[in-house]
């Protein structure tokens, strides 16, 4: 994924997206919430939203360095004859 920075944006039908800043393509991620859950959250949304992909920005992050550290190690097993 590219280093540009990203943005929240409420969509037209109620829903948030993460997008690249100014970017008018497919949003990265969509949230849209149930109308029960809209009904419970109320101005709460957005707050949930940004939470939820604070810690899908974590989990991503957490795998990618996973993943880098388990192909340094594949590499450094290695043997040359």
């Amino acid at each position: 994924m590219s280093s540009s920075f990203l943005e929240i944006i409420e969509l037209e039908d109620g829903g948030f997206a993460l997008q690249r800043m100014g970017s008018d393509g497919e949003p990265l991620v969509q949230i849209d919430f149930s109308d029960e859950v809209s009904e419970f959250l109320k101005d709460n949304k957005a707050a949930v939203v940004k939470a939820m992909i604070g810690a899908g920005v974590q989990a991503a992050g957490a795998i990618s360095k996973a993943m880098m550290d388990a192909e340094e190690d594949q590499q450094a097993n290695r043997i040359l004859h």
